[in-house]
């Protein structure tokens, strides 16, 4: 499936950005003295595991429904997620602790060439969460959306650090704490963020009603058909990068079981063809 190559190779890329990333702050950050930067290149390890956890999910996800998964597999696509932002949630805890710590422990200011690793990273790390962005709302990718996430929460902590560090060098070793402050902040915005990821992967677990805007596309679809008189209940479910639809029509009550069989059939057809991202379609037949 082209959505599901698509996905695979956006996770990869963002498998092999974090990483580069990751050593490159941890290395400018420990030789240029920036705790934030060390911070931030923390952040960004968790985002390398996640992301791996991301592609393991896809792949996973992308495996067709069999007996005991009726459904397919792609409700492990939120699944991950939960494990992403709890990756998120360790690596935040982690970054407030030793924060606080050099916060209390006197030490120098950060090097001032380490703001220029920062303005480059800061523009790298924004440009990989609009390109992640794009193709998890493409792929209507819930693991892929979380996954851009992480790119703009890294470019936010790193912007947080580009400011603290841009305060202690430009104050001196008497605000050398700033940098240490920075990570504090950047600790809070990871967390914000990964409620962000969270909630609408618990929606999809829980097959929350948020689909309003498909249902009147797949309502619309329904009548034309020409049988089809009109539509009452419509219930979508998310499964991974796909949508499950239990759809009630209503047709004329003189109609016979067979015919009505044939409409049910020639429906789900059509909707299947015209709206591509659906995986199955329950028709249920009444009379109007």
């Amino acid at each position: 499936m082209e959505a599901h190559k698509k996905a695979v190779a956006t996770a990869v890329f963002s498998i092999v950005g974090n990483f580069l990333l990751a050593i490159i702050k941890g290395l400018v950050g420990f030789f240029g003295n920036s705790y934030a930067l060390i911070a931030d290149a923390i952040e960004s390890t968790t985002d390398v595991f996640s992301s791996l956890l991301v592609l393991l999910g896809l792949k996973y996800a992308n495996r067709p429904p069999d007996e005991n998964h009726p459904y397919g597999h792609g409700k492990v696509e939120p699944l991950v997620t939960f494990a992403v932002v709890g990756f998120l949630c360790i690596a935040a805890t982690v970054i407030i602790v030793e924060s606080i710590d050099r916060i209390l422990t006197p030490h120098k200011a950060p090097a001032a060439y380490t703001l220029w690793f920062l303005a480059g990273i800061i523009i790298s790390k924004e440009l990989f969460y609009r390109f992640v962005s794009r193709r998890g709302k493409e792929l209507n990718s819930t693991s892929l959306k979380a996954d851009a996430w992480h790119h703009r929460s890294d470019a936010l902590t790193s912007l947080c650090a580009f400011i603290g560090i841009l305060i202690a060098v430009w104050l001196g070793d008497e605000y050398a704490a700033a940098d240490d402050w920075a990570a504090l902040i950047a600790a809070g915005i990871i967390f914000f963020n990964a409620y962000l990821i969270f909630r609408p992967a618990l929606g999809e677990v829980m097959d929350e009603n948020n689909h309003a805007e498909l249902i009147v596309r797949i309502r619309e679809h329904a009548k034309e058909i020409d049988e089809v008189l009109d539509t009452e209940k419509c219930y979508v479910r998310k499964s991974g990068m796909r949508y499950w639809v239990d759809l009630h029509i209503a047709v004329n009550g003189q109609l016979t079981v067979d015919e009505g069989h044939t409409i049910a059939h020639r429906l789900k057809a059509h909707l299947m063809t015209s709206m591509p991202e659906i995986e199955d379609v329950l028709v249920h037949v009444e009379p109007a």
